[in-house]
């Protein structure tokens, strides 16, 4: 598996508006192979900024990379640069390979 993260150090102030976008936007997500789950996370509120976090896991690395190749990846961040009003430097990208992954009993 791999999980795929970009961090948003939103301006305060804006918080409501960078929720909307991401929550009123087409993932284009739904079908692409190797896609397992997307979560929007809010973080800590620091002193000119509340972090965000986008969280997508994939199947794998390669799968992962298929997708930033597609038209549904372009799909999906033609208007992107619209929202950097609402940020604090560029968002920042991180991705790791799982290692492990730890269930409750009976959940597989």
């Amino acid at each position: 598996m791999f999980i795929a993260m970009n961090r948003f150090a939103v301006k305060k102030g804006s918080e409501a508006d960078f929720e909307a976008v991401w929550l009123g936007r087409d993932t284009h997500l739904e079908g692409v192979p190797g896609f397992v789950e997307f979560h929007l996370l809010k973080g800590p509120e620091r002193e000119d900024h509340v972090l965000y976090a986008s969280h997508t896991v994939w199947r794998s690395r390669e799968d992962f990379e298929a997708w930033t190749r597609s038209e549904a990846f372009r799909l999906a961040h033609r208007h992107a640069g619209d929202n950097k009003p609402l940020y604090l430097g560029h968002p920042m990208f991180e991705g790791f390979e799982v290692l492990q992954t730890v269930v409750p009993r009976g959940a597989r």
